[in-house]
C-alpha cells in the first residue's frame, strides 16, 4: 500500500494496477483514489468502466490499443472479472508490453497467485491487497475518526463496539456516523450509547447462541435463533456459521489445552484480540466429545437438508434442541 500511496503522491503511475483482499471498505477507497488521479474530472472520452465475469478480454484489448482523445492516457478500469482465477491469456500476454498510453485498474475480491494474470500484472504493474485489518490498525484508525469528530471513547468501550460491529470497515464506518449523530453535543460515547444505535452483527448473535447453548438456556438459544429468522436470515447460513462456531471452539479448546496463552490463541486462530477471552470462555462450556459431536451433527443436518430429509428451518431448531437440553447432551 505504501508503493500506491507513493505513486498517488508524485503523480508517475504504473500501466497497470491489481486492487485486491477482502477488506472492501479499503479497495473502494484507494479505488477512487487512483481513479480521481488518473481521469481528469468530466473526463468521459477516456475513462471505461467493466464489471462482471462477462468482461470480454479482447474488447479490453482494442480499447488499449485506442489512442486517448486529447489526454495523456486512457484509464479502463474493471472489477469483479474473475481474470485472477481464470485463464485469461491474451490479456495477460498484453500485459506484457501493453500500448504506452493505457493504464489498467482492475479491482477483485479473491485473485489466485498462480495466475498468469497475477504474475504478468506483479511483473509490470503494481497488485496492492488489502487484508482484513488487524486490531491495533482498526482502534487507531477508529481513534482518528473519532478525534476528527472531537469525540472520545474508552477503552472497554472500544472493545464493546467492534465485538458489536465486527471487524469490517465499511460497517464500523457506518456505525460510526450513526453513533455521532446520537451523541451530537456530547463528547464521550459510552457502551449506553452503542447499546442504543449500533446493529449486533449475525456472527455475534451465532455466539451469542452458541454461549446460550453452553449454558442450555434452550429458551433464549432459540429466541435468538427466531430473532435471526424473523430478520429474513436464511436457515442454511445460520446453520453454516452454527458449524464454523463450533469449529473455532474445537481449535480454540485444543489450543488452550496445550498450554497457549490468550494472545497465542489469538494469533494461531485469527481471532482478534478483544474477543479471544470470550471464546476461551465459551470453549471451557463444552467438552471436546460435545465440540467434536455437534459439528459432525451440523454437517448432517446440512447434508439432510440438501437431499431433500428434512425442512431447512427444523433442522437447524432441532439442532439448536439437541444441544442446549441437559438430555440431549448426556
Amino acid at each position: 500500500m505504501q508503493q500506491l500511496l507513493a505513486d498517488l503522491r508524485s503523480g508517475e503511475f504504473k500501466q497497470a494496477y491489481l486492487l485486491y483482499g477482502e477488506e472492501a471498505y479499503l479497495r473502494l477507497q484507494y479505488k477512487n483514489k487512483l481513479k480521481d488521479a488518473l481521469v481528469a474530472e468530466g473526463d468521459t472520452m477516456n475513462y471505461h468502466y467493466f464489471e462482471g465475469k462477462g468482461t470480454d478480454p479482447n474488447a479490453l484489448i482494442d480499447l488499449a490499443e485506442t489512442m486517448p482523445f486529447f489526454a495523456d492516457r486512457r484509464v479502463i478500469l474493471v472489477e469483479n472479472s474473475g481474470f485472477f482465477k481464470k485463464t485469461a491469456e491474451q490479456l495477460a500476454a498484453y500485459l506484457e508490453q501493453p500500448s504506452p498510453t493505457v493504464c489498467f485498474v482492475f479491482v477483485e475480491t479473491e485473485v489466485d497467485k498462480r495466475s498468469k494474470m497475477f504474475k504478468a500484472l506483479t511483473k509490470n504493474g503494481r497488485a496492492v491487497e488489502f487484508a482484513a485489518q488487524n486490531e491495533a490498525t482498526l482502534k487507531k484508525w477508529i481513534l482518528v475518526m473519532l478525534r476528527k469528530e472531537n469525540k472520545k471513547i474508552t477503552e472497554a468501550a472500544m472493545d464493546y463496539f467492534l465485538q458489536k460491529t465486527g471487524t469490517d470497515m465499511e460497517n464500523i464506518s457506518r456505525e460510526l456516523e450513526k453513533l455521532f449523530s446520537y451523541t451530537w453535543g456530547r463528547d464521550v460515547i459510552t457502551i449506553q450509547d452503542i447499546d442504543a444505535v449500533c446493529v449486533r452483527q449475525v456472527s455475534n448473535q451465532i455466539f451469542d447462541m452458541v454461549e446460550a447453548i453452553g449454558l442450555r438456556n434452550q429458551a433464549k438459544a432459540l429466541k435468538l435463533y427466531y430473532d435471526l429468522l424473523s430478520l429474513k436470515e436464511p436457515p442454511m447460513r445460520i446453520l453454516f456459521l452454527i458449524g464454523r462456531q463450533f469449529n473455532m471452539l474445537i481449535q480454540v479448546k485444543q489450543l488452550k489445552k496445550k498450554g497457549y496463552d490468550d494472545k497465542k490463541i489469538g494469533e494461531k486462530t485469527g481471532l482478534h484480540g478483544f474477543i479471544v477471552k470470550k471464546y476461551v470462555a465459551q470453549a471451557a462450556r463444552f467438552s471436546s466429545a460435545e465440540l467434536r459431536d455437534a459439528l459432525q451433527s451440523a454437517v448432517e443436518a446440512d447434508e439432510a437438508v440438501k437431499t431433500g430429509k428434512m425442512n431447512d428451518v427444523m433442522s437447524v431448531e432441532l439442532l439448536i434442541i439437541r444441544y442446549s437440553s441437559e438430555k440431549g447432551r448426556q
